[in-house]
């Protein structure tokens, strides 16, 4: 009777730890984000640390080399991207009101007369004036942006000390992650610990191949996009490069995001002109050398993770935990991805599935 009552509170158990652990991440997550980022910054720095070891460096001195080449590296992006992003921003807000008149006395009634629609539907007239009441020029964009940033103090304290936190979390948990790793699996039963180690070790391979190989793959179509852009002449290609790297997280969605976004900023520089085509030749350019080069060689088939379940993942992580959710979804959807195929091998074992 005690037996099978240990067997039937394990599933509940289990459910309690599970059902804690996310309500531990809700409450926890204005604190979270810093040690969050530093666990990226330990788990994508470790393989360098560990070859940095293997070469006769001590940990304290292959994890601090690692972690100055890592944050020198994105110093200096931040420092030569962030001023010139801001000078582009600048430039596509002033290029709205432009766009808005196209939209108003060209593209609207155009619309009206071939779908036959009440012009009053769309006031394209109202919304430039709320939206020039608000903002007004670039200038007054840019400091109701930092205003609303800076409105509360205690925000803004607390952003910069979590801000601050990051390197710290990241370079202790780079130096100690190994064992962190090795300790974490010996508090498991030993009759766990081959197994749960094979999984742990198959789900290093996935995550590790999408977190290191997609960021590798994104930097790399940022730059493609960028400087074709930028040959091109358009003069937000920084701007729309950058974003369509980013985008570049799902597959196919950073050309769909560039090239819609790099065609309007051509429209509005160019006009309806050969340039539009050669931006969109850019575009397809940058994904025939992800889908032949850089995925395969950076990322691998390993992920198994479908477009879909990319969006899914990232919005679900977004909408229940907010920024953590943001960082945990695509890891978490991975293990799962891994998980599942596991669960599905044990399933085609069973006299249910076998039996005709």
């Amino acid at each position: 009777m005690n037996n099978a009552l240990q067997i039937g509170l394990k599933p509940l158990l289990w459910l309690v730890l599970a059902l804690l652990f996310f309500w531990l991440i809700g409450n926890l997550q204005p604190i979270l984000t810093p040690f969050m980022l530093g666990a990226l910054f330990a788990y994508l720095g470790d393989p360098l640390a560990d070859r940095l070891e293997e070469l006769g460096l001590s940990r304290s001195l292959a994890v601090s080399l690692c972690f100055t080449v890592l944050f020198t590296l994105l110093l200096g992006v931040m420092l030569l991207v962030i001023p010139m992003a801001i000078q582009q921003l600048k430039v596509a807000y002033s290029h709205i009101p432009q766009m808005l008149e196209w939209v108003q006395f060209q593209a609207m009634p155009w619309l009206i007369t071939l779908l036959d629609l009440d012009p009053e539907i769309f006031d394209v007239a109202h919304l430039k004036e709320q939206l020039w009441a608000q903002w007004g020029d670039s200038k007054g964009m840019l400091a109701s942006i930092l205003y609303s940033a800076s409105a509360s103090t205690t925000s803004l304290v607390l952003a910069l000390a979590n801000l601050a936190l990051v390197p710290v979390v990241g370079f202790y948990l780079l130096r100690d992650w190994d064992i962190l790793t090795e300790k974490s699996l010996k508090l498991l039963p030993v009759r766990f610990q081959g197994q749960v180690g094979r999984l742990a070790s198959e789900c290093n391979d996935v995550v590790g191949a999408f977190l290191r190989g997609q960021l590798w793959v994104m930097a790399a179509l940022a730059v493609i996009y960028v400087f074709g852009l930028w040959l091109v002449g358009l003069k937000l290609a920084l701007l729309v490069g950058l974003l369509a790297g980013l985008a570049s997280i799902v597959p196919y969605m950073g050309f769909a995001v560039g090239v819609a976004a790099a065609s309007v900023a051509g429209f509005m520089q160019f006009g309806l002109d050969w340039h539009i085509a050669v931006i969109a030749l850019v575009f397809m350019a940058g994904q025939v050398v992800e889908s032949v080069l850089l995925t395969p060689i950076l990322v691998g088939d390993k992920i198994g993770l479908h477009p879909v379940a990319v969006i899914f993942a990232v919005m679900a992580g977004g909408q229940l935990f907010g920024f953590v959710g943001v960082l945990l979804a695509l890891p978490v959807a991975a293990i799962i991805v891994v998980l599942l195929r596991h669960i599905h091998e044990i399933y085609k074992e069973t006299e249910f599935y076998s039996e005709t």
